[in-house]
């Protein structure tokens, strides 16, 4: 049966007044390899779903839905499986949305719905073929292409039902890691006369970590390849992979990425950020925010540890100990720092207040925009004994912003054990 969870209420409930927005799944809920389609005049995200620390996935697929990108509504157990589901797709046609994805022996399926939530049902295997991360684009002509593959994309022309290949268009080689730094995670879009093939790249570090995209003016190629459109890299200590997709909502264009937690490289999590094209049709490589695709965060009200995009050093979010719904930064030893994108403190605020929890004597010191341009206040904590607890300080004046800034925090104290973690900030 499918469950439905309003994800603001769990916000509101856990974190009152906090109107974030990356990442847009709920605390405790793991949504990686996020496929955006726009069904109805609403925002669907279809992922994979991790729900461990040592593999990737599991048998269940979640839905989310959204309005403003910045309400989410979680459908819980659209889609499950005997075996383990990988990165997914799904597209409408016919009246009918098809849910495509993959399973460990490379073969891939397709599921249909008459809802975009599902429950899909009646999975039959897309014969001929073998590899992962379907991909579906529809022509402008009613065309539908299915694209597939690890390090060489393959594609083709789909017959009309939606569920077999024309087995005489396969080509192979769309795009490959030799050429265009392919690893994984296919995503075709059309925007004026081009098309683009979006990817899970390793053009840098040779890790997985950026999405990257080739053009063409032809779905089947050639495809020339253009650069990085976001990289994960620095969202957690051990992160390694990236897969998303780029849609068109609301006349404005956005980018849908995964973020690793825990300090592995699974527990991932959906984001979303604004994307910006150039006159020339290439496109604008965007940053990770905490904001996303909402406005800046208000610093007046709790801005939660979780809710940090960048993260170096052995700092890492997690699950709260003990509470299954709410995540925290976690992990902080002396030497980390931690950065938020982005938080708009309106008048001038006169007190900082935060929500710790340590394990020996440490500290923080608050600086804005730039890495490194200036600590402009610290604070210290005793040992709380493992207890969360508040503490609150007034403003130097040189500590005291109006308008909207990055906010980076460094820790203090010993390099050599975990420290403390952080629930919330809130400046007044």
């Amino acid at each position: 049966m499918k469950r439905k969870l309003k994800t603001l209420f769990v916000a509101l409930a856990l974190s009152a007044g906090v109107n974030a927005q990356n990442p847009i799944s709920p605390y405790g809920v793991y949504i990686p390899d996020p496929a955006a389609r726009v069904f109805n005049g609403k925002m669907y995200v279809y992922g994979s779903l991790d729900e461990s620390l040592t593999n990737y996935c599991s048998k269940h697929y979640h839905v989310l839905e959204s309005s403003n990108l910045k309400d989410w509504t979680l459908y819980m157990d659209c889609f499950t499986n005997p075996e383990t589901l990988y990165a997914p797709d799904a597209i409408y046609k016919n009246g009918t949305y098809y849910l495509y994805y993959d399973c460990p022996d490379g073969s891939e399926w397709v599921a249909t719905s008459q809802s975009p939530t599902g429950p899909f049902a009646d999975g039959v295997q897309i014969k001929g073929i073998r590899g992962i991360d379907p991909n579906v684009f529809v022509d402008d002509d009613g065309q539908a292409y299915y694209f597939w593959g690890q390090f060489s994309a393959k594609g083709a022309k789909m017959n009309p039902d939606m569920k077999t290949l024309d087995m005489s268009s396969i080509k192979d080689g769309i795009v490959t890691e030799k050429d265009h730094y392919f690893h994984e995670g296919s995503y075709v879009f059309k925007r004026g006369k081009y098309y683009y093939f979006t990817y899970a790249s390793v053009a840098r570090k040779n890790q997985a970590t950026g999405l990257a995209y080739a053009m063409s003016t032809n779905p089947l190629g050639p495809y020339e390849y253009k650069g990085i459109i976001i990289d994960n890299s620095g969202c957690d200590p051990e992160v390694w992979n990236d897969h998303g997709s780029i849609v068109e909502f609301q006349g404005k264009w956005y980018v849908l990425y995964h973020r690793s937690t825990h300090g592995t490289r699974f527990m991932r999590k959906a984001c979303i950020e604004p994307l910006r094209f150039a006159k020339d049709g290439s496109i604008i490589e965007a940053e990770m925010t905490s904001q996303g695709a909402a406005g800046p965060l208000k610093a007046s009200e709790q801005t939660d540890g979780a809710r940090a995009c960048l993260m170096n050093g052995h700092a890492r979010i997690t699950l709260m100990e003990g509470c299954a719904n709410r995540e925290v930064l976690s992990g902080i030893r002396g030497g980390d720092w931690a950065a938020f994108k982005y938080l708009d403190f309106g008048k001038k605020p006169t007190k900082a207040t935060f929500r710790v929890r340590t394990q020996a004597p440490c500290g923080l010191s608050v600086g804005y925009d730039q890495l490194y341009r200036g600590q402009r206040f610290s604070l210290n904590f005793p040992d709380t004994g493992n207890e969360w607890k508040e503490f609150t300080t007034e403003l130097p004046e040189k500590a005291s912003v109006t308008g909207v800034h990055a906010v980076f925090l460094w820790f203090s104290g010993d390099a050599n054990k975990d420290l403390m973690e952080l629930d919330w900030m809130k400046f007044e």
